[in-house]
């Protein structure tokens, strides 16, 4: 009978499945799958209010059209976009890290099926495909979790490149419905 909390029982299955390489791995999808919420909440609510008051700020100004006003628009654009693509370095970090932590679990796994083996006096097949199908299932998780935080990031890209065309070409239309 186990002594852990029931709360504890999936880690414990987790690590008997695939070693403690696999928790965390488990771990790092958490990390990308909650830094994936979080640039969904921001591109949805904060970005969308941070975008109007710039347009508002922007339209409020007086000046227009002069070298210090040009390049004040394009800073603030900048700036307003640097926030949208904050944590992109991290999440591929994260995401590049996945098939290398897949990797270690694989090959301690490999260590530990072989050191099995050698201390057993007999070599039993069944035993090493086994232990070889265990040490194999980090390696699978890792490549899943890059897999699925790879098209996040494919799809945060884009959206990046959307909007700060968008907001250039929102800027300039709010110049000329002032002149309007």
């Amino acid at each position: 009978m186990s002594t852990l909390p029931l709360w504890l029982e999936p880690v414990e299955r987790l690590v008997e499945a695939g070693g403690a390489v696999l928790v965390v791995l488990a771990v790092v999808a958490v990390l990308v799958f909650a830094m994936a919420m979080e640039r969904w909440w921001y591109y949805r609510i904060t970005w969308r209010i941070a975008r109007r008051q710039l347009l508002r700020r922007w339209a409020a100004r007086s000046d227009h059209t002069s070298w210090s006003a040009r390049t004040l628009r394009h800073v603030w654009a900048e700036a307003l976009v640097a926030r949208l693509r904050k944590p992109l370095p991290w999440l591929k970090l994260l995401v590049a890290l996945c098939p290398l932590l897949g990797l270690l679990g694989t090959v301690t796994g490999m260590i530990s099926v072989f050191d099995s083996l050698s201390l057993s006096e007999t070599h039993q097949a069944r035993a090493m495909a086994d232990g070889v199908a265990r040490a194999t299932l980090p390696t699978l998780t890792g490549m899943a979790i890059a897999v699925v935080g790879l098209l996040f990031i494919s799809r945060l890209e884009h959206v990046i490149r959307r909007e700060d065309q968008r907001l250039h070409d929102r800027l300039a239309r709010a110049l000329e419905e002032s002149d309007a």
